[in-house]
């Protein structure tokens, strides 16, 4: 009758797997074996050989944990049976932050389930990371940066992929911003309290205007985004007065210091 010693999944060498993978079961007596017994499945093998049997892991294998492998015989014998454990498909639930630069990526937390055997993240058409998971809920990563994006915002979906597979594109996205920049400010001039109209591009997610004075002194404005290319800011009071600048940051980062004097 046949024996099986050994169970192992091609892909990650181990008893583990998901479906689709191709497993190899290995013994004595096997060239007999017209079905493997895949928990309460029945396989076809892919390939016969007195030693060893291959077979495909069944797509109605269970989502995950442990099932029983034997084979059985044209006579209807079966053999032992030893462990095969499904590893469950990963899924993602959310990033620790919304956004990054463009122009230099940055730290992200991933959530989600079943990450212990993750081996990359990818980020959409940006790139993928390699990681190595401690935790199966939450991995964190470095994302690259985006050196050929040309619109203001791109959004990217974030997976993680893992032994158990890779987690469905388009549940967790991560957005990259573009810095802003200032092309003019009107009037040039101005004091406490007085509205500047700030030109330029990428005027997206706004979060802050900043003035800065003659003595290198700064303070957050309060401001009203008209558009992706201008806004609205009220100049603070408190700045010397004198040549001084205004800068717009977004999630993309700071923009170019445009030239501003605190009358």
């Amino acid at each position: 009758m046949a024996t099986i010693t050994s169970v192992v999944d091609t892909t990650t060498t181990t008893n583990q797997g998901k479906a689709g993978d191709t497993v190899q079961i290995n013994g004595t007596a096997l060239s007999t074996t017209a079905r493997v017994n895949f928990g309460a499945a029945v396989v076809t093998p892919t390939s016969v050989t007195a030693t060893q049997v291959t077979f495909v892991v069944p797509s109605t294998a269970p989502c995950s944990g442990q099932v029983s492998v034997s084979v059985t015989s044209t006579a209807g014998a079966t053999s032992n049976a030893l462990p095969f454990f499904v590893l469950a498909t990963p899924t993602t639930t959310g990033t620790s932050v919304t956004c990054v630069s463009a122009a230099t990526g940055g730290p992200v937390t991933l959530f989600g389930t079943n990450f212990l055997s993750g081996t990359q993240v990818g980020v959409g058409t940006v790139g993928n990371v390699a990681v190595a998971p401690t935790q199966s809920s939450q991995v964190t990563f470095t994302a690259p940066a985006n050196p050929g994006q040309v619109g203001t915002v791109s959004t990217q979906a974030v997976t993680i992929t893992t032994a158990g597979g890779t987690s469905t594109s388009g549940t967790t996205l991560i957005d990259y911003y573009l810095a802003p920049a200032i092309t003019s400010v009107l009037p040039t001039s101005g004091t406490a309290d007085n509205q500047i109209t700030v030109n330029g591009t990428g005027f997206v997610g706004v979060d802050t205007v900043t003035f800065t004075d003659s003595a290198a002194a700064t303070a957050t404005a309060v401001f009203t985004p008209v558009s992706g290319t201008q806004l609205v800011a009220t100049v603070p009071g408190g700045l010397a007065t004198g040549a001084g600048s205004i800068t717009v940051h977004t999630c993309g980062g700071n923009s170019n210091a445009q030239a501003f004097t605190i009358t």
